[in-house]
């Protein structure tokens, strides 16, 4: 794996940065964690990719706060368009 950000999606809405840092420091050094208010996701940067490729083995799939997780390698952001969403 290339970089140390992971996606964690299927987030249950009360889960906290902290309940999802606790999760997660027990596959390396946490540098980041995001979660994406009312949105189910969010992001969990690990300080080495390979910490960050055996979290996301690790806990891909696993229940968590009674949801499912999704764990996979954090896409970079897209680039948009000034006019993408522009109306004629």
């Amino acid at each position: 794996m290339q970089g140390s950000k992971l996606y964690v999606g299927n987030l249950s809405y009360s889960v906290t940065n902290e309940q999802l840092e606790e999760l997660f420091s027990k596959y390396g050094e946490i540098k980041q964690v995001n979660i994406i208010e009312g949105r189910g996701f969010g992001f969990v940067e690990l300080s080495d990719p390979s910490e960050a490729e055996k979290a996301k083995e690790a806990l891909d799939g696993t229940e968590f706060k009674g949801q499912n997780l999704r764990v996979g390698k954090a896409r970079p952001p897209r680039r948009r368009d000034r006019g993408e969403y522009r109306r004629y």
